[in-house]
């Protein structure tokens, strides 16, 4: 069986095509001795199952506006979740002097650490708020359908590309202020704030996490032909619909990049995440 009649071919080498993606990503995680080679084929089978409950359930819940939510609501918790524990360490401020101006200095982060759920609700604000309340808006307006089959999708591609953001601009600004924490402690000496002292430092490292999304979006057409694009065109859409529709969700993951990143940068440098 084919799908869009074109592009793959469902069958047994579809199959172990997969499993050859999953063996060679974890021997290359391997043998670069990244410390990652458990988490590829864990990845993977982790996709795989997710995939297969979510196809079994869509058709069930795309009809039932109720199920909607609750399946909006679990998929927002579970990026927030994702993005907290991609940034959680947990420690004491370097050097410390209470009741000094010192007091508020970076951390020694202890890598590793699980999230807590005060990280997974501080994470909330920059990975699930911006794209609920802009999809809730394109519902208003009329952009996005009052489906299941509509809303799902468009909440899933902005909240996974929020999350990613997030979580790598978390990552990069607390490696920052750990890199560089005599320079926050200067900042500390001269009469500097926490809050202004520590965002000097983090910020230009946290604006990095969407680079990744501003060169997708500048090369499409001439590197990359996104799967929105595709998918339509397989579906039997015209040219000029699947590059509109591939428009709008790549203007929308920018925007709530964008926004994810502020507020995660804003939140690290407030020492709140």
């Amino acid at each position: 069986m084919r799908v869009g009649a074109t592009m793959i071919e469902l069958g047994p080498a579809l199959a172990v095509a997969v499993v050859l993606f999953v063996v060679i990503g974890t021997a290359a995680a391997w043998l670069g001795r990244t410390g990652l080679e458990r988490e590829v084929p864990w990845a993977s089978i982790r996709a795989a199952v997710q995939l297969i409950a979510l196809a079994l359930v869509i058709g069930y819940v795309a009809d039932r506006a109720w199920l909607v939510g609750v399946f909006v609501v679990v998929m927002a918790t579970t990026a927030s979740w994702a993005a907290a524990g991609r940034m959680a360490r947990r420690g004491t401020p370097r050097g410390s002097m209470t009741g000094s101006a010192m007091t508020g200095s970076p951390r020694t982060w202890a890598r590793g650490t699980r999230a807590r759920v005060r990280d997974a609700l501080w994470c909330a604000l920059p990975v699930a708020v911006p794209p609920l309340v802009v999809v809730a808006g394109l519902l208003a307006a009329g952009v996005v359908r009052p489906n299941g089959l509509s809303v799902i999708p468009v909440v899933g591609i902005f909240l996974g590309n929020a999350m990613a953001i997030a979580g790598l601009a978390g990552r990069r600004a607390h490696d920052e202020l750990e890199v560089r924490h005599g320079e926050v402690e200067a900042a500390l000496s001269l009469g500097f704030t926490d809050y202004p002292a520590r965002m000097m430092v983090c910020r230009e490292a946290a604006a990095t996490a969407l680079s990744p999304s501003l060169d997708q979006t500048r090369t499409i057409g001439l590197v990359t032909i996104p799967g929105a694009f595709v998918g339509m065109i397989l579906g039997g859409a015209e040219p000029w619909q699947a590059g509109v529709m591939q428009l709008f969700v790549s203007t929308g993951i920018l925007a709530c990049g964008a926004i994810a990143l502020v507020v995660t940068t804003l939140l690290v440098a407030a020492d709140r995440l």
